[in-house]
């Protein structure tokens, strides 16, 4: 589990095909990796991946091809910048919102527009999607919990302070940008259960 707090900002190095899967080479930056080992989980812009080798700098996954298809992951290129998140452990504050790391699907960016010092985003989301997301709810977008401003059909509104754009890849985004799309586990799990009580 994560917090979508976002804690470093790193970059891809490598990308190699190996059988249909690509392996993923992601230089870490500030991130601390001396108490991740391997098989531990990082979370890379909203996606939740295995370490399967490490060292001080750096840290390699395997990416499925479910994955590629239904994240931004799949159009990744060398020298990308990259959210990092390393999982929860039980004694961590829980800064942001439960995030599983497991993308729903993908949004877009649909409008950046000055707010005082902040910025107030408008993301597109998949109408399947859509129907999950609340006014003052939570939803996680590339990896970094928000509070949901607004609602408005399959968009939603957002507002990022000026920390939250300098500690992540926020900054690197413009209208028209895909995004990974996490919505809140709570929402999901609320809809399973009516569901089946319905007998659906």
């Amino acid at each position: 589990m994560l917090a979508g707090i976002v804690q470093a900002v790193g970059s891809v190095e490598r990308l190699a095909g190996r059988g249909g899967h690509t392996r993923l080479q992601v230089a870490v930056g500030a991130l601390d990796l001396s108490d991740v080992a391997l098989g531990d989980s990082i979370c890379v812009s909203g996606v939740c991946l295995t370490v399967i080798a490490l060292d001080g700098a750096s840290f390699a996954a395997d990416v499925s091809v479910e994955t590629l298809s239904r994240t931004t992951l799949g159009v990744l290129q060398s020298g990308k910048r990259v959210n990092l998140e390393k999982s929860l452990r039980l004694a961590d504050r829980l800064g942001g919102h439960l995030v599983a790391g497991h993308v729903d699907g993908l949004g877009s960016v649909v409008a950046v527009t000055p707010d005082a010092r902040s910025q107030r985003w408008t993301f597109e989301l998949p109408n399947a999607l859509a129907r999950y997301v609340a006014e003052k709810g939570s939803i996680c977008i590339d990896g970094v919990s928000l509070t949901v401003n607004e609602v408005a059909g399959n968009r939603c509104g957002v507002n990022l302070i000026p920390h939250t754009i300098e500690a992540t890849t926020f900054r690197d985004k413009n209208r028209g940008d895909a995004v990974n799309v996490e919505v809140d586990l709570i929402a999901r799990y609320v809809e399973r259960l009516r569901s089946a009580e319905n007998g659906s």
